[in-house]
């Protein structure tokens, strides 16, 4: 009997949560090494077929770099990687479309139905414009170039948008469409970052391989609970954000000053734990605020 009485209280403890977000926009993305984790893909797939369910309005932004890998060393492909982007020539970008598109999208779709989840694919090429990205080198002053990579312009909502106001979860690529109306690689965490500015999401979650921002990257249990904007720069100084993270506290950040309420970094690999982060007192990653 105890245990049944847990569990109703768990779901008392979630009330007052599903009452405050329900009809919100949580935009939720996810790649890296979970990814390859059939299991715990489907506890994500899970937490937010259950927001659909209580009714919130999730969006799915999802990498799949793994697969693209894999794909390209069958191909003969080498990948190559600078600054943590992908370099994308002509025949990398052929595989990275074909991988995100036709094979990993369907793929999620398909098990959030099973669930019970309305849900419908989306190619970010379709609604995702952006220019080339290039930087120049501090050292040489020379402009690197990474082929068919590109930084987000504007997001066309619409789509999105007509998904939503139907009950249904749009599953987006990272992929955008260039000046030259070719298809480009995008960071994943970028893109969510634009999608969920332009949608005005209550709430922007990224899912990463560590349970949020830590103090100490080789101790787990450093996390920093909350992170203020006014405190980001003092951290990136200090060598706490760094790598992976930058882009997702950029992004984070640039969210919040667009109208985004709160943003979330907490571990995918933790089962449930965009349920436990979204709808309990505690939380159990870290997450960004004004």
């Amino acid at each position: 009997m105890q245990h049944v009485i847990e569990k109703a209280s768990v779901l008392i403890e979630a009330l007052p949560y599903i009452q405050r977000f329900r009809g919100e926009t949580v935009v939720v993305k996810f790649g890296g090494s979970i990814m390859e984790d059939e299991e715990g893909v489907n506890n994500i797939l899970k937490d937010i077929a259950f927001m659909a369910c209580v009714g919130l309005r999730p969006v799915i932004v999802h990498g799949g770099g793994k697969a693209i890998s894999a794909l390209m060393k069958k191909r003969g492909l080498k990948a190559e990687f600078r600054k943590g982007l992908r370099v994308t020539d002509t025949e990398t970008v052929k595989v990275v479309e074909e991988v995100l598109n036709h094979i990993v999208n369907p793929q999620l779709v398909e098990t959030l139905q099973s669930y019970e989840c309305k849900a419908r694919g989306v190619r970010g090429d379709d609604i995702i414009r952006v220019q080339k990205h290039t930087e120049v080198d501090a050292d040489t002053g020379k402009t690197m170039d990474w082929g068919f990579v590109g930084d987000v312009d504007s997001v066309d909502v619409a789509p999105v948008e007509a998904f939503l106001q139907a009950g249904i979860t749009p599953v987006i690529t990272p992929l955008g469409r260039g000046r030259d109306r070719g298809i480009y690689n995008v960071n994943a965490d970028d893109a969510a970052a634009a999608i969920a500015r332009s949608v005005r999401a209550r709430k922007l979650v990224f899912l990463s391989d560590v349970p949020g921002l830590l103090a100490d990257p080789s101790d787990h249990s450093s996390r920093i609970s909350t992170v203020k904007v006014a405190e980001v720069n003092a951290l990136i100084k200090r060598g706490v954000i760094d790598g992976g993270m930058l882009p997702k506290i950029n992004g984070a950040v640039n969210a919040l000053h667009s109208g985004v309420r709160k943003t979330h970094i907490i571990d995918a690999g933790m089962p449930h734990s965009l349920l436990l982060e979204l709808f309990t007192d505690r939380g159990v990653g870290t997450e960004i605020v004004q």
